[in-house]
């Protein structure tokens, strides 16, 4: 049986994890708003800008930009070296957010390894970095870390679509995916994978929207300037909607922590009262036998 003084000792620590998780419960809660904000208003432009790229691309499908189409050689596109962008947090304690990114991008290199694909890793933040050096810390060729920002800065998204993009052109890369977690509310999230490069086009992209559309310039020049672009703001959308995930996480999981540490402080409390009865109750009964025996 513990003593009254150990579980007076465990109750007081417990008491103060349960502030600690109910003060990270809150700062997440005020940072979720934000972060959820931020991710809804860059659907729209994302959505709209992927749709603009589909239609520019619906009269020179197969034969655009490499950026959308892919590299062709011998009219079979190239795709042997994949680039995976995994896109995780800096920090800890938000649930499964990290492990569940960290698993997907697992899965998807040993099945590119299995396929006889040849595997690159970009990493964004610090955990999907630490994760994945253990096993794969040969295929990571870049990674950053987020820091304290406040909010994640389009100049980020860029720095990383400049280094995809240089590393496509340079030939050293056919293929690019992110792997991050989209944002569906705050207690859930779905990690999602997104090819950046080549586009990927719906079934349906053809003569419609061309016919009803005409482009000025060509459409070949405007997806020459466009396509970078729309690499960097896709990229920033799901940087955006990781760190609203991220947020969401947390403070869930903060919740079941403060929940948990209350239960638990009932618990150690009624421990600690039966104890202390039944410190009182024998040291009763050495009293009363100590009297009659006199």
């Amino acid at each position: 049986m513990p003593s009254l003084k150990s579980l007076r000792i465990r109750i007081t620590s417990v008491k103060s994890t349960k502030k600690i998780t109910s003060a990270m419960k809150l700062v997440s809660g005020a940072k979720l708003k934000r972060a959820q904000n931020a991710a809804e208003a860059s659907r729209p432009y994302s959505e709209r800008m992927n749709s603009l790229v589909v239609s520019l691309a619906a009269s020179t499908v197969g034969q655009g930009p490499e950026l959308l189409s892919g590299r062709f050689k011998d009219g079979v596109r190239l795709d042997r070296v994949h680039l995976i962008i995994v896109a995780t947090a800096d920090k800890g304690l938000c649930g499964a957010f990290n492990g569940s990114i960290v698993r997907e991008a697992r899965q998807t290199i040993r099945r590119l390894q299995a396929e006889g694909k040849e595997v690159k890793l970009l990493c964004i933040g610090r955990k999907g970095r630490d994760l994945l050096r253990r096993d794969y810390g040969s295929l990571i060729i870049e990674s950053r870390e987020l820091g304290n920002l406040k909010q994640i800065p389009f100049s980020l998204a860029h720095e990383m679509a400049e280094i995809v993009r240089s590393r496509f052109v340079a030939a050293e890369i056919d293929t690019a995916t992110l792997i991050y977690s989209q944002f569906k509310s705050a207690i859930s999230q779905q990690v999602t994978k997104h090819q950046l490069i080549p586009v990927v086009l719906p079934e349906s992209a053809g003569s419609v929207v061309q016919t009803a559309t005409e482009f000025e310039p060509e459409e070949e020049r405007l997806l020459d300037a466009i396509l970078p672009r729309n690499l960097a703001v896709q990229l920033y959308r799901g940087l955006l909607e990781n760190a609203a995930s991220e947020q969401g996480a947390r403070m869930t999981a903060m919740d079941n922590a403060t929940r948990n540490a209350g239960d638990m402080i009932a618990r150690l409390t009624l421990n600690y009262n039966r104890t202390r009865q039944a410190v009182i109750t024998k040291e009763l009964i050495e009293i009363i036998s100590g009297a009659e025996a006199l």
